[in-house]
């Protein structure tokens, strides 16, 4: 029975999913498909353009622009951010992004907004941190560069999100996993995603993740500004109210790019799903 079988019922598609085998290429870092960003970027402009999305640039430098894109349905709407790319040795996400506009099936009753790719300088060199060596992601207190400098100023301008999607991958990581961060007790969504990825990728059932307690493929990490001395987008989404509910989805960058842009794409299209 094949893989893409659609005769597979969910237990063997999970069975399925389990099987697929880590590529061991990453030992120390990532080492795994590279992507071109530009031209990556230009096609994500292009498609979210010719679906009516708002499409602009934030200037983060002489030589580098953020893309962001909105679109927007009516006023009391559902508000929604998704956000990728702040790591340029993550591909998944920006491919993600891409296979979400490109399926073109958002929720009808929802305004979105969408960062694609928060490090394009990062993707040339194949690495974490930007062209200056800073890690955006741990960037959102102290601001030094000028991406979050510029990517912070863009979020002051928006409204509240109710749900926050930020896409990432982790090249240490047995299978996906979600980072919760629910500080008001909202119904979850983590287990839904886990459990519509888990049919296309393996899931990492470790009882610690990342240095922190985890169950099933779920984080849900202590919110204490003393803990953390340097934020993430997520931290600082929460600390500053610009997040009711949001999670950070992990795939496991030393399995296929496919199944990681599969992986990525399916827990979007769960956590949006009507009702969720």
């Amino acid at each position: 029975m094949s893989k893409t079988d659609k005769s597979c019922g969910p237990v063997d598609q999970a069975r399925i999913a389990a099987s697929i085998q880590r590529l061991g290429r990453n030992a120390g870092g990532y080492f795994g498909e590279r992507i071109a960003i530009a031209a990556v970027l230009s096609e994500l402009e292009s498609c979210a353009a010719s679906q009516g999305w708002e499409t602009g640039r934030l200037s983060a430098g002489p030589d580098v622009a953020l893309p962001v894109f909105r679109r927007w349905t009516r006023e009391g709407a559902r508000q929604i951010y998704l956000s990728t790319g702040i790591h340029g040795d993550e591909p998944a996400g920006p491919l993600a992004a891409l296979e979400l506009l490109k399926e073109n099936r958002w929720p009808a009753d929802a305004n979105l907004w969408l960062c694609p790719c928060l490090n394009p300088s990062g993707f040339l060199r194949n690495s974490r941190e930007s062209a200056a060596g800073v890690d955006l992601n741990r960037d959102y207190k102290h601001r030094r560069s000028p991406e979050v400098r510029a990517h912070i100023a863009w979020l002051e301008q928006q409204p509240a999100f109710d749900l926050c999607l930020c896409l990432h991958e982790d090249w240490e990581a047995h299978g996906f996993y979600v980072y919760e961060v629910n500080p008001m007790g909202l119904p979850s969504l983590a287990n839904r995603m886990v459990q519509a990825v888990r049919s296309i990728c393996p899931i990492d059932h470790s009882a610690e993740i990342d240095g922190r307690p985890a169950q099933d493929g779920i984080i849900r990490p202590v919110l204490d500004p003393a803990q953390r001395p340097e934020w993430p987008e997520a931290y600082y989404l929460y600390m500053n109210q610009k997040s009711r509910v949001g999670y950070t989805l992990e795939a496991p960058s030393d399995f296929p790019l496919s199944v990681r842009v599969a992986a990525l794409a399916t827990a979007v299209k769960a956590a949006l799903a009507e009702g969720g």
